[in-house]
């Protein structure tokens, strides 16, 4: 808009002049539509964010944690479900969303990431969303509706409280809007819990011991197992048995640098400190190699020592892609 000398204009000129600045200014702080990315091939991970303005944008994910298949171990059963299910992705065949469920640190995460470094040279692309940003999963999947690659839309450590907006856009998402689902679009979600909504002994409880009026409890549960039923494909994870546990013990102890002396030695004190975590999985072995190590004069001198055990399966499902 040119500028107007205010001076010499008339009263309804001046008007109009400020009424149109006032929109410009209004305009500029308003929500914007997502865009897509200007360069897709800046990375096979994407981040999906939302600034002050309340505006969505797409973020590249420069490093991506590194991960392979063959270097997960004991989930042997999951990582053949997951990665026969993302072959048939890739491959423009039918294919399931699937939701991740089971014991803390067990390597939930760790093979989604595996899958992305597996068959991006297939077109695979990835992108994160928060649990709080959900709502705004249509918006994301009309932007790569429309492009070549197939996309994960990953929700990590998914779960909902009553009432939360998230839960509705993802059933509509999953198998329920009146649009149809797209074909280069599906949803991988971990979660520690198989239901996705808290459940109370009230919703099971007979009508006439009812303390809110529910006349209908068993509509309550299924409700509350709706969502999950949704992802066409359920992988469990369980906790490692002693000996697995001890086995990722061992892989990260040696990619840290010490013997096979020192990793006999460490097995009491990697049990002790399991128990006192009161879980054996990946994450907890992780956690004492890197203490073991680190007191040990044989481990890594400086703590920039940067092993390969990232490859194993139970890495920190919170860890960055």
């Amino acid at each position: 808009m040119q500028d107007t000398d205010l001076s010499t204009s008339s009263p309804l000129e001046r008007l109009v002049a400020r009424a149109e600045q006032l929109m410009q200014r209004i305009e500029a702080v308003l929500p914007q539509p997502l865009q897509a990315p200007a360069d897709w091939g800046a990375a096979i991970a994407w981040r999906y964010r939302k600034r002050a303005n309340g505006c969505g944008v797409l973020e590249p994910v420069r490093h991506v944690g590194a991960m392979q298949l063959s270097d997960l171990q004991n989930i042997d059963a999951q990582k053949e479900k997951i990665a026969r299910n993302t072959e048939q992705f890739v491959q423009g065949r039918t294919a399931n969303n699937v939701l991740l469920t089971g014991a803390r640190g067990t390597g939930k995460s760790s093979l989604i990431r595996a899958c992305l470094h597996a068959y991006a040279d297939q077109g695979l692309r990835l992108i994160e969303v928060d649990k709080a940003d959900l709502t705004d999963l249509p918006d994301i999947v009309e932007v790569v509706a429309a492009r070549p690659e197939s996309f994960i839309i990953y929700c990590d450590d998914l779960s909902f409280e009553e009432g939360e907006p998230g839960y509705k856009a993802m059933k509509s998402i999953l198998d329920g809007s009146v649009s149809a689902a797209t074909p280069n679009v599906l949803v991988y979600a971990t979660s520690n819990r198989r239901h996705l909504l808290p459940e109370y002994l009230s919703d099971n409880l007979q009508t006439s011991k009812g303390q809110d009026g529910e006349i209908h409890p068993g509509e309550v549960v299924e409700e509350k197992i709706s969502l999950s039923e949704r992802f066409g494909l359920w992988v469990s994870f369980y906790p490692f048995s002693q000996d697995e546990y001890l086995r990722v013990v061992a892989q990260w102890l040696s990619s840290l640098g010490l013997d096979a002396a020192a990793i006999e030695a460490a097995k009491a004190e990697a049990l002790v400190w399991a128990l006192e975590r009161g879980s054996r999985s990946g994450r907890v072995a992780q956690q004492f190699a890197r203490d073991y190590a680190g007191r040990s004069p044989e481990g890594p001198p400086t703590a920039t020592a940067r092993p390969r055990i990232a490859d194993i399966a139970g890495l920190s499902d919170g860890a960055e892609i």
